[in-house]
């Protein structure tokens, strides 16, 4: 995830609410509420150091004010989160914990809480998940634990996604990073919505150059306009990499340059890494990676259909 600008060497306040009950089966309460002058080191006790982001930090810990609930904390960057929501002053962009606090799925992280500290820094209370990054499992190349689970949990990322789209947003940062697995290996959740922005003509103009470059969309690198067909694309390089623990293009960095060429050499074909992938599946992921976004699948309902005539797992 990252300001993507800088690769190129270029360079809410609301009343609190009351908490309302969860929709999840699990019954826990779910804080749906707005705080300001929270005293972060007051109320979480930290059980883990932090994780540094581009666009913040990220800690887990025991939320003292909720029955010592294990959650996870993301404290945002004043400045990259300013330097970011600049581009789009006078369109009332909703924060990220604003977005996050919407959104209701299984297959996405649950947000109990946003606010202010007494810092003057946003944060973000959410769910603790407790299982891997997509990225680690492709980076340590696990195939013991994804062997013949691959379907189920492209069909979970997928349905996550559609349900975003239909919420009217654009993720614009889908990568392996942004999917965490459970221990089990039979649920996957999406995560972070620091770069989300909303489904909209203002923003979708061209010039938002944000994302990871080794799954970003070749309108996002060269500034065109830009829908949800964006996440489309990266989402198929990202299963794309879950199938084959390669990426579809040779790489030398993994930098912006290496994004410049998703639209100037065509992606190698996922058969030749997997010959024994099911062709439905494996058509799917292609067509979703197309570089002209005309000629892409146009939409994650779509891809849902086309998963449904899969008939073997990987």
């Amino acid at each position: 995830m990252g300001i993507f600008d800088s690769l190129f060497k270029k360079n809410a306040d609301a009343s609190k609410g009351k908490p309302k009950p969860s929709d999840h089966a699990s019954g826990i309460e779910r804080a749906t509420k707005v705080s300001k002058s929270v005293d972060i080191e007051a109320r979480f006790e930290r059980l883990r150091s932090a994780i540094s982001g581009t666009m913040g930090n990220f800690f887990v810990a025991k939320d003292r004010f909720n029955g010592n609930r294990v959650v996870g904390v993301k404290l945002c960057d004043t400045d990259k989160v300013q330097f970011f929501e600049n581009r789009f002053k006078g369109l009332k962009k909703p924060s990220e914990g604003e977005i996050a606090i919407g959104l209701n799925h299984p297959n996405i992280v649950e947000t109990y809480e946003y606010g202010t500290s007494n810092r003057g820094q946003q944060f973000i209370v959410m769910e603790y998940i407790d299982g891997p990054g997509l990225h680690q499992l492709i980076a340590e190349r696990k195939e013991d634990l994804l062997a013949g689970k691959r379907l189920d949990l492209i069909t979970q990322m997928a349905e996550s996604l559609a349900y975003l789209h239909r919420k009217e947003f654009i993720h614009r940062d889908i990568c392996p990073r942004n999917y965490i697995v459970l221990k089990d290996m039979k649920k996957v959740k999406l995560i972070d919505f620091g770069l989300t922005l909303p489904a909209t003509k203002a923003f979708m103009a061209p010039g938002n150059r944000t994302g990871t470059p080794l799954y970003m969309s070749p309108e996002i690198v060269r500034r065109r306009s830009t829908d949800k067909r964006v996440d489309i694309f990266s989402f198929a390089v990202t299963c794309y990499h879950m199938i084959a623990f390669d990426l579809p293009w040779q790489i030398s960095d993994t930098t912006g340059r290496a994004a410049l060429q998703h639209d100037t050499s065509p992606p190698r074909e996922i058969t030749e890494h997997r010959p024994e992938i099911d062709k439905v599946l494996a058509g799917t992921i292609m067509a979703a990676m197309h570089p002209n976004p005309e000629l892409r699948t146009p939409d994650m309902e779509t891809f849902l259909r086309q998963l449904r005539n899969v008939k073997t797992s990987l």
